[in-house]
């Protein structure tokens, strides 16, 4: 995908640090990481558990809250927000796919969708449509008035994609998506989010152990004991 060169980057970090006090000591989730990653990128995460991989993406998703450093995403300063500002920012800019899927058991399928959209104060009939239109597109319409336990693993986690895409967010963050599923629908998932990041132009970040996502990344990073260890783009 051709970008302008004058384009600012969608995501610029500098300095990027979360220290995290436990008793009288220190445990560093994120050290002094400096990082670029322009719109419209496939990323894929990489690293060890306890690397740091998950504090990283909790930091861009605007989950957590960086100790120290610059980070801005979409034009949104992370480190100056408001509670509101980071609020808005959840809603508005960033779907978020996790490995344990975080649905709500006792709401449909359809439920589960649309809440994002009733909770950032988009009408139910749109949103209600709209969700409707995301489920027939992720072949889950048969299963709309379905509880999560109902489910199989692979459903589930396309519910959440769903979920996630409801208030049409620039980013996608999915953290180990498909870490509670088998091989099959563990390729279904990445083929869904590549085709968001091909074809809708989602800039998608994906931290995983697997590698299913390596042919479809366009950058690939690589964090240790916190840091970036390794960036790559690949054509």
């Amino acid at each position: 995908m051709l970008k302008p060169s004058v384009q600012a980057p969608l995501i610029t970090a500098r300095g990027l640090t979360r220290v995290y006090e436990l008793g009288a000591s220190q445990v560093i989730g994120v050290d002094s990481i400096d990082l670029d990653i322009p719109e419209g990128e496939m990323v894929a995460l990489k690293g060890n558990s306890g690397s740091g991989k998950s504090t990283l993406l909790a930091l861009l998703a605007g989950l957590d809250r960086p100790t120290s450093g610059r980070l801005v995403v979409a034009d949104h300063d992370l480190l100056e927000a408001t509670e509101d500002d980071l609020t808005r920012y959840r809603r508005e800019v960033i779907g978020m796919v996790f490995q344990s899927f975080n649905l709500l058991p006792t709401l449909s399928v359809l439920e589960n969708v649309a809440l994002p959209g009733l909770l950032a104060g988009h009408r139910k009939e749109s949103v209600d449509r709209k969700a409707m239109d995301l489920l027939s597109w992720l072949n889950l319409s048969s299963r709309r008035n379905h509880r999560p336990a109902e489910l199989s693993g692979g459903e589930m986690q396309r519910t959440a994609i769903a979920r996630a895409l409801i208030n049409e967010p620039l980013i996608i963050i999915a953290d180990e998506p498909t870490g509670n599923l088998d091989s099959t629908n563990g390729q279904i998932v990445i083929d869904l989010l590549a085709q968001l990041n091909r074809e809708f132009g989602r800039t998608v970040i994906i931290a995983t152990h697997s590698t299913l996502a390596d042919s479809y990344a366009t950058m690939e990073l690589r964090i240790k004991d916190g840091a970036l260890a390794e960036s790559k783009c690949h054509p």
